[in-house]
């Protein structure tokens, strides 16, 4: 996980491996009271106020470990807030700062339309009882006296799911929130988290089932040119996986479906967007359910390799594992047959793996199950190349011009757009992820340095196009649509 914080990362991480560890040694049940005992054993605390409430925050983190709410409060979304966490943030959006000299023009009283404004002994004051946040009086103010402090979590929410009940602990909206998981990695206290299914895999593993991994095409590159998908499936099969497939396989078979779906839709001039990401999936179904017929009706790439795992064996449980959030909020859509049964991040998968002394070791690729287009699937506009492969494969002459949107703000410009029938292009490429599924909330590396990473592995993967890997591996029969 790519944070500033080592604090946050190793707290969290710590909890997730001894959870881990105790689940594989089955003493979980008898041992969960003791971690925060083990992690803080006081009496003096580390970084909060006291070590009850360090010992509170890891409870309620072992909680998400396990998939149950943090505070046991029954909720759907995957998208928690560790309550005992989440403190000393400002309540108020604005207030008045030392610079204010209590001048007698009184700009910013005059400039509230509110009353929230009053003069105290020393300066202004601002009500936040009657404050609408409006920003006038910061405009009007000649010192710049008045700042504008906004939550770390509220400020980076794409959809305004981030509110506060009357104590100031962060609520989010599930009726808004798209499940991006953007908020998790911006608290600077580590107070938002994301219910973990980890538990339920090895536990899956123990009891025998034929538990299948299936790897991001984001994985490559994001653990260093030297780790490479055979590096990941010798590690896993350790772990008791009875085996890995490249989910850029799934981003082929996605391509292949969503080439027929834009080629009949451009002849008919109808516009469309991707369905491959589920954060702007779940952005189009509760923010712009009006263009929901313009979305593909294509699975994302992990759906369609889970399929294509569970035709050739009904009892397989496939596990998609990645740097994304929202994955997990499109695993639990039942709605969709042959979907994924479980979601892990790359700290989950890697909890799993330290939990039985499994370290990612460097191997040399044998076995590639995807094309080079399927391995770009989760770059910004790596959607738009492989399906623009697809036309060439399929003799198809469309030369469609695509909005390629890279984060959650662009997606947000394109959909209204749409809505408003003024988009200039044929189709919308979204990722709500800023550089695409490698820029995920989880990832291990920034863009940047998974890229060259990347670039180098797949310097060497065969070329090959994508309906060709489809046939080649006899994957083209899979079904790719939702219904």
């Amino acid at each position: 996980m790519v944070t500033n914080d080592e604090a946050i990362a190793r707290v969290k991480h710590e909890v997730m491996r001894e959870v881990c560890r105790l689940a594989w040694e089955g003493k979980l049940d008898e041992e969960r009271e003791q971690i925060p005992y083990r992690m803080f054993p006081g009496p003096q605390a580390t970084f909060r106020c006291c070590v009850y409430k360090e010992r509170e925050i890891v409870r309620q983190r072992v909680r998400l470990a396990e998939g149950k709410s943090p505070t046991g409060v029954h909720s759907t979304n995957i998208v928690q807030v560790i309550n005992a966490a989440c403190e000393e943030c400002p309540i108020a959006s604005y207030i008045v700062t030392d610079n204010c000299r209590k001048c007698m023009g009184k700009a910013c009283q005059n400039s509230c339309q509110f009353g929230a404004i009053s003069m105290g002994p020393n300066r202004s004051y601002i009500d936040p009882n009657k404050c609408r946040e409006c920003g006038k009086c910061a405009a009007a103010c000649p010192y710049n006296a008045i700042a504008h402090l906004e939550r770390p979590c509220k400020r980076v929410c794409p959809v305004d799911a981030i509110t506060y009940d009357e104590y100031g602990i962060c609520r989010i909206d599930e009726e808004k929130c798209i499940r991006c998981g953007i908020c998790i990695h911006n608290c600077p206290f580590g107070a938002i988290g994301t219910v973990s299914t980890v538990v339920q895999v090895i536990q899956a593993i123990k009891a025998g089932k034929r538990v299948v991994a299936m790897l991001a095409p984001a994985t490559e590159g994001q653990f260093g040119p030297d780790i490479t998908m055979a590096s990941w499936r010798t590690a896993l099969k350790k772990a008791g996986f009875a085996d890995m497939v490249e989910v850029g396989l799934g981003g082929d078979l996605t391509a292949a479906s969503e080439a027929e779906e834009w080629a009949e839709a451009y002849k008919e001039g109808k516009k469309m967007t991707t369905s491959c990401c589920p954060a702007f999936v779940n952005m189009i179904k509760t923010h712009f359910p009006a263009l929901a017929e313009n979305m593909s009706t294509t699975v994302s790439p992990m759906c369609g390799v889970s399929r294509y795992l569970k035709q050739q064996d009904p009892e397989t449980v496939t596990v998609f594992v990645g740097p994304c959030i929202a994955k997990k909020s499109e695993a639990a859509d039942h709605a969709v047959k042959g979907n994924a049964d479980f979601v892990l991040t790359y700290g989950e998968i890697r909890s799993l793996l330290y939990g039985k002394n499994i370290e990612l070791e460097p191997e040399p690729d044998g076995v590639q199950q995807s094309s080079v287009y399927g391995k770009r699937f989760g770059d910004g506009g790596g959607v738009t190349a492989a399906v623009l492969r697809c036309f060439e494969e399929m003799g198809e002459d469309i030369k469609p011009e695509v909005m390629k949107c890279s984060g959650a703000a662009e997606c947000k410009k394109a959909l209204l757009l749409m809505k408003a029938g003024r988009l200039p292009a044929d189709f919308i490429e979204g990722m709500v992820c800023e550089g695409g599924c490698v820029g995920g909330p989880s990832k291990n590396m920034t863009v940047l340095e998974s890229k060259k990473a990347r670039d180098a592995l797949i310097a060497k993967a065969d070329k090959r196009g994508v309906l060709e890997n489809l046939r080649a591996l006899g994957a083209d029969k899979v079904p790719m649509h939702r219904a």
